[in-house]
């Protein structure tokens, strides 16, 4: 059994706590290892190691930087399909998604390393003559990059990968049910030879370790992808210290069919994004907007669909669908239901926790479906985080549109139709960070900017150019080598004198 302890100026250090955690395979109750529990202590001897690395990390070339990225993503590759089997067991979902999920480590890798030789400033003409003037990027510090348990390998590299490029060092808080994955990451730089320091591990709860990097007053920088709730608390205790925020939250999507769609398409992909990952994504359909005309046939053909998806261990390469991550998630989602028969939804498939044979032992839910859902209803605008579709009649594009944005979320929305005009009015006014066009909510590539709108987040954008925002400052430089005192906006510049 592997004991995942804190990993601090490249050692691994029993908590001071000294206190261990199971983590156990939700889809068989096994326990796979043990979890140190932090303390402050442990965050303060972390930042206190990330504080002196940083001093040296930052005046390591950029592309030096970037060869340490390189040589994870190729360690990555290496080992994708033994991470992703482990992935499965720690966190349930079926196997060719944790593939996916490491994939996107190694995308992300390979992605950032190539801005180790970017990192783009500019220059610009100067306002006097003999003076020269540019912008440059410049690290900003300690980084705490807080993460979920959904995407364990994905979102870690999403905030490590850009921070350490740009010069910066981190602390990294993983979520408490997917320690293995962190383990396995931190393992992997160790290896690839990044120094002692710039990247350090603390396992622990959120209101113990997640708290201390909250008010650390060495931590300059949060990074945080939760809920909605959690993100507040964040955005409120770290910004009270001026730290810089970058929040990823939750989101309610909704996928947009159109009375001339490929119906055959919407049930693949719908079917795909509603109970992908078990409806554990932040970018997962919960919300179905249906034309009129189609209305009816869709709901019958999604509902056989989801009947016929088959629940079970995510190693099983029969399995569809796995496990939720936990029993709170499961009591969770059966809530829902529960509201949304009170609201008057018409339950038309799943709505019951599995509990036949080798599913008892794990957290399965049915793929559940409900239709006559009316737009102000909880389950319209709540985000469920579990394999729960709602289904809503539109008349027309407009409405959908409407009802698209009129929830608090604004993170992916889609739409299905043959009509370009249509498409295009829904590209330009869905008011979600990530809009689709002929496919689901879900999916996206790390070189292009990933995050929302509204409550789903502060504005900031994980991925592509967008994300070495989040991780730098900009530094401006004038260098005056006219060799007398030049005021700007001061000095009348006269093209006559210009030798």
């Amino acid at each position: 059994m592997t004991v995942y302890r804190n990993y601090i100026n490249g050692r691994w250090t029993e908590p001071r706590s000294g206190r261990y955690v199971d983590n156990v395979n939700p889809a068989t109750g096994e326990v796979l290892g043990r979890a140190a529990v932090g303390t402050e202590e442990d965050v303060a001897e972390a930042v206190a190691a990330a504080k002196a690395a940083f001093a040296r990390w930052r005046k390591v070339p950029a592309p030096r930087r970037a060869e340490i990225l390189y040589r994870v993503g190729e360690l990555l590759r290496e080992r994708k399909e033994e991470l992703a089997r482990k992935m499965t067991q720690e966190m349930g979902k079926v196997l060719p998604e944790a593939r996916g999920d490491v994939q996107e480590g190694i995308d992300m890798a390979y992605y950032m390393a190539g801005e180790g030789r970017r990192l783009l400033g500019y220059t610009t003409p100067a306002e006097m003559p003999d003076k020269f003037a540019m912008a440059v990027r410049e690290p900003i510090g300690v980084v705490a990059a807080i993460t979920p348990w959904n995407f364990p390998m994905a979102i870690p590299t999403w905030k490590i990968m850009p921070a350490l490029v740009a010069g910066n060092t981190v602390v990294f808080k993983p979520a408490t049910d997917t320690p293995w994955m962190a383990y396995e990451l931190v393992r992997i730089f160790e290896e690839a030879g990044l120094p002692p320091g710039v990247l350090n591990l603390v396992y622990g709860p959120g209101e113990t370790v997640g708290e201390a990097l909250l008010r650390h007053p060495d931590v300059h920088l949060i990074s945080f992808t939760g809920s909605v709730e959690s993100g507040r608390h964040v955005n409120q205790v770290a910004g009270a210290q001026l730290k810089r925020v970058h929040l990823e939250l939750g989101g309610k999507n909704a996928v947009i069919v159109m009375d001339d769609a490929d119906l055959d398409l919407v049930e693949q992909a719908v079917t795909w994004s509603a109970f992908g990952t078990t409806g554990q994504r932040c970018t997962a359909t919960s919300r179905l907007l249906v034309h009129e005309a189609v209305y009816d046939q869709v709901v019958e053909r999604l509902a056989a669909r989801a009947a016929k998806l088959r629940l079970g261990n995510g190693l099983d390469p029969q399995t569809d669908v796995g496990p939720l991550i936990n029993g709170r998630a499961l009591e969770k989602v059966a809530y829902y239901v529960d509201v949304g028969q009170e609201e008057g939804a018409r339950l038309v498939v799943g709505g019951r926790p599995a509990t036949e044979g080798e599913l008892a032992r794990g957290f399965f839910f049915q793929p559940t479906i409900f239709a006559d859902v009316t737009p102000d209803m909880r389950i319209a605008n709540e985000e469920i985080f579990g394999p729960v579709l709602a289904i809503i009649k539109v008349r027309s594009l407009e409405e959908a549109i409407a009802v698209n944005n009129g929830v608090q979320y604004g993170l992916s929305s889609a739409i299905f139709t043959r009509d370009v005009r249509n498409a295009f009015v829904a590209m330009r006014d869905l008011a979600t960070g990530i809009c689709y066009v002929n496919h689901g909510t879900i999916g996206a590539e790390i070189h292009l900017p990933f995050g929302g709108m509204r409550a789903t987040g502060n504005g900031h954008r994980e991925a592509g150019l967008a994300a070495l925002e989040v991780y730098t400052e900009w530094k401006a430089i004038y260098v005056d080598f006219s060799g007398r005192l030049q005021r700007a906006q001061i000095d009348e510049v006269k093209i006559e004198d210009i030798g």
